[in-house]
């Protein structure tokens, strides 16, 4: 990786040797401009409008024009020599919570490691101690004759460098959100933190790639083989929603359908659950139903046993009847 700047992290009497890294690299296809008619490259060239002769790189300078029309040329030189602190230091302003800064002010990432052996100490003690406290530093760096604000924070066992926007910079959001006010019931806020939880599950951030590179490389390729153009497969943006709670409900459904055929897993789980739950109601059925046939038998005995009695006494009266008959005659 080859650094693109060197200098050093100073807050204080603490002076930390340190050098600087891009941390993000495009994946974009290289694509050059050409004449639609016959594919030739179309070469910009710079031409000084008074001379009208073509300008090399080299002496090419910048410049700026008043509202009275005169213009100041400034050379690189002139821009080397303007008077800032932070041209080889990164220069720490303050100390402050991670999340304080709204990463909206964010222009450009950097990683940091210590410029030699001997800054390795100095270096992982700043990193643990942001760490340990949940800091990160609002700094000033300048880069290629540019002064910036920077956040300085830990990322994994690195120091990270975000150059940032001046807080003039950023724009106003006042105009941008709703124009009337709007009332949210209950239900729609449960159900939409249900659809955001569900389309949660199993997310993986790295394993997201650019449909579009894809896309472009598979024209390319088809161009250069002489085959047809892929198809396009583009989604269009609903332009209206016409009833929340319904689209939200739809949105929960296709989530969960989606779920469940990303993760067989725990659709077997769910099936296993719903066996378990069927045999379950089959033992208590079938034990609502034994208990309900040695009911039926303890009537059927107690009915029994008290037809039996019933029965018992009627012989009995008999008997005592047919012995007061005989006696009678016997006299």
């Amino acid at each position: 990786m080859r650094s693109i700047w060197k200098g050093a992290i100073s807050f204080g009497l603490v002076s930390i040797p340190v050098t600087l890294y891009k941390a993000t690299q495009e994946h974009r296809l290289p694509l050059h401009q050409v004449h639609a008619e016959d594919g030739g490259r179309i070469r910009q060239k710079r031409v000084c409008d008074k001379c009208g002769k073509e300008v090399a790189y080299a002496d090419v300078a910048k410049g700026f024009e008043d509202d009275q029309g005169r213009e100041a040329v400034l050379t690189d030189e002139d821009l080397a020599d303007l008077p800032l602190p932070s041209k080889k230091v990164i220069d720490v302003l303050a100390f402050v919570d991670a999340e304080e800064i709204d990463p909206l002010m964010f222009s450009s990432s950097y990683y940091l490691g210590p410029a030699s052996p001997a800054a390795d100490k100095p270096y992982a003690l700043l990193r643990d101690a942001l760490a340990d406290g949940g800091k990160a530093a609002v700094t000033k760096i300048t880069i290629s004759t540019r002064e910036s604000l920077a956040l300085l924070r830990v990322h994994d066992e690195t120091l990270a460098l975000h150059t940032m926007f001046w807080p003039d910079e950023v724009r106003s959001d006042a105009e941008v959100g709703p124009s009337t006010k709007v009332t949210i019931r209950p239900q729609e806020r449960k159900m939409a933190a249900s659809l955001m939880e569900s389309l949660s599950e199993g997310f993986d951030l790295e394993e997201l790639h650019d449909d579009y590179q894809e896309a472009l490389r598979s024209l390319v390729a088809a161009r250069l083989e002489g085959r047809p153009a892929p198809s396009p497969q583009a989604r269009e943006a609903p332009d209206n929603v016409i009833d929340l709670t319904s689209a939200l409900q739809a949105s929960l459904e296709a989530s969960g359908s989606r779920g469940s055929e990303a993760k067989p897993a725990k659709k077997t789980a769910s099936k296993r659950t719903a066996s378990k739950k069927s045999a379950s109601r089959e033992g208590e059925d079938g034990r609502r139903t034994a208990a309900k046939k040695t009911a039926g038998k303890k009537a059927a005995a107690k009915k029994s046993s008290a037809s039996g009695g019933a029965s018992a006494k009627k012989k009995t009266a008999a008997k005592t009847a047919a012995k007061k008959t005989s006696s009678r005659k016997a006299s």
